[in-house]
């Protein structure tokens, strides 16, 4: 009803009342800004505010007069609204037009609200831009859009512009507390911030949202009602996910994770969730940025109370990782796997680095187990501690003895001491060379056994066999197929073509194209090496060259192989004209 009652654009009220007591009003206005913070309303308050017969001081409509009674009920012929989302043809325009030349009956000006003015079509835009180039002098026009860039810039360069803003989240709650308050409605703090975080800076979304509250909580808005029944994620799962990736506590957040995603919640709203979260810790480490917070005192002191036990470097690389994470999140066919190694990640932030001889790349997953893997290395120094006594035992005693034993001394000093058998026992020592090969026996390149040696010798007394055509093509298109993907374009020609044998075990190569040929004797080595390979015979020789003309085959279309086959086989033939078939 008044211009106090609008939440949130006190600059813009102020300076609609201040034109409303001078008297000094625009032609038009263009009233823009995001949905449900007020430019409707604001239209019609000021709508009614001009054609008062008697305003206040303070530039309101008085509410007496008959022209403020006539709007109030709804009656006056002196204000129009029209919607321009439903009426944006030009023959609504024209319509409209032709009501601006009858002046007002009662009160100074005609006042023409068109809403959502962005949807005009291009026709009544030009049909409206001329009334607005030459508007009569008792007429004004209020226009209200959310989408300024779609007005054409002649009529934005016509109006006088009032950019609405956001409704912050503190308005929102002080005005949400105001309507409880008149409804005699109880309510929580944290509910009411949840209702105004959830309008996104919307005051009639904000409204709407706190009467559906009202209703699920039957007058007694409490937080955890609040959460229910618009289906938000708790805050605390946020503060308790943070809490346990400082302390590295990798399982407990995959619990905490599996409960969430069981109770319905998405793993890409989690993420969402918890990067607003991180960034809002990040503004609470510092006093000049804590104002930036839109949350509630109480809320407000937690943030403050995380951000004292959160380095700065943490929660940097904790907001890069769930960026990463939100925008592969659509992309991802394993949506879960991808926010678990998210977490993975953010929990692992403050872990100490693996050491280096892990030979893992930088970018590697740190362990899970770096607490097991400490005590596995103390117990494994404390066994070669003992070892390491043990062998000075040994070589002290070795060197009491005498030089040039006998044999029955040598016999004696080889049977294990009572003592030594039961340190021995007690601590048997577990080699991997006895289960197998290691990497470390293959660095060094251990001499192969005598199995292996045999199989060598009769591998080089076979490379002398035999092959056929059949065979020699066999392995070609073999070679083919295991050719790296960078030459798969060379491979796929080189199938089309049919190596021969010349003279046992010579193997000649036709080409028909000559970059091909240089481009396979730049690889000719290669080739003849993997062929005496595959065929068991290292005698090959390999020669390519370049087709003559005469030996070029033309290469046939589809339907060109369908007619010389029907030229070799009547049959097929008879068949295809029997049953009327023909090639598409």
């Amino acid at each position: 009803m008044t211009f106090d009652s609008v939440v949130g654009q006190s600059a813009l009220t102020t300076t609609l009342k201040n034109a409303v007591k001078s008297g000094k009003l625009a032609h038009a206005y263009l009233f823009c800004g995001p949905r449900g913070v007020g430019k409707t309303t604001c239209a019609r308050i000021f709508a009614k505010a001009i054609n008062c017969e008697t305003p206040t001081d303070e530039g309101e409509a008085c509410n007496h007069c008959e022209s403020c009674q006539a709007f109030n009920e709804q009656r006056s012929y002196n204000i129009f609204e029209l919607d321009a989302a439903s009426n944006n043809s030009v023959d609504n325009i024209k319509t409209l037009m032709e009501q601006t030349r009858i002046p007002p009956q009662i009160g100074k000006y005609k006042v023409f609200i068109i809403d959502e003015v962005h949807m005009l079509s291009t026709a009544a835009f030009n049909a409206f831009l001329k009334t607005l180039e030459e508007p009569p002098a008792h007429v004004i026009f209020i226009l209200a859009t959310t989408e300024k860039h779609k007005i054409l810039p002649t009529i934005i360069s016509r109006c006088q512009i009032y950019d609405f803003e956001r409704m912050t989240v503190p308005n929102t709650i002080r005005h949400l507390k105001m309507v409880a308050e008149k409804e005699g409605i109880t309510y929580e703090e944290e509910a009411l911030n949840i209702i105004a975080e959830k309008a996104d800076g919307g005051m009639r979304d904000a409204l709407s949202i706190f009467d559906q509250a009202v209703s699920f909580c039957q007058g007694n808005i409490t937080y955890q009602k609040v959460i229910e029944d618009l289906n938000v994620l708790d805050a605390e799962n946020y503060f308790q996910i943070i809490d346990l990736a400082i302390e590295n506590k990798v399982a407990d957040i995959m619990v905490l994770l599996n409960n969430v995603i069981n109770k319905g919640f998405d793993g890409g709203h989690l993420i969402s969730g918890l990067a607003s979260h991180v960034r809002n810790v990040l503004m609470a480490k510092d006093e000049q940025t804590i104002s930036l917070l839109e949350v509630s005192q109480r809320q407000m002191e937690r943030y403050r109370q995380q951000a004292k036990k959160c380095p700065v470097n943490f929660l940097y690389k904790a907001l890069k990782i769930m960026n990463d994470c939100d925008i592969n999140y659509r992309q991802s066919s394993n949506k879960r796997l991808l926010v678990e190694l998210t977490l993975i990640q953010v929990a692992q932030i403050t872990q100490e680095d693996d050491s280096p001889a892990a030979g893992r790349g930088p970018k590697r997953l740190k362990s899970l187990f770096k607490k097991l893997m400490k005590n596995a290395q103390a117990m494994v120094a404390a066994q070669g501690t003992t070892e390491r006594h043990l062998q000075t035992d040994v070589e002290e005693h070795a060197a009491k003895q005498p030089s040039t034993p006998s044999l029955s001394t040598t016999n004696k000093s080889a049977e294990p001491k009572p003592a030594e058998a039961k340190t021995a026992n007690a601590h048997p020592k577990v080699h991997l060379s006895s289960i197998g090969m290691t990497f470390a026996n293959l660095s060094k390149s251990p001499e192969k056994p005598s199995y292996q040696k045999e199989n060598l010798a009769t591998k080089e007394k076979s490379e002398h066999q035999e092959f056929s055509n059949d065979m020699l093509l066999l392995q070609w298109t073999a070679m083919c197929n295991r050719m790296p993907q960078q030459m798969a374009g060379m491979a796929a020609r080189m199938k089309n073509m049919t190596p021969t044998i010349t003279t046992f075990p010579q193997i000649e190569v036709v080409i028909d194209n000559e970059i091909l040929l240089k481009q396979m004797t730049a690889i000719q080595g290669r080739i003849r090496n993997t062929m005496a390979q595959s065929l068991h015979n290292s005698d090959i020789t390999l020669s390519l060259r370049l087709a003559k003309a005469d030996e070029v085959k033309k290469i046939l279309n589809n339907r060109e192989l369908l007619e010389d086959m029907r030229t070799k086989n009547p049959a097929l033939d008879k068949l295809l004209n029997e049953l009327e078939m023909e090639l598409v």
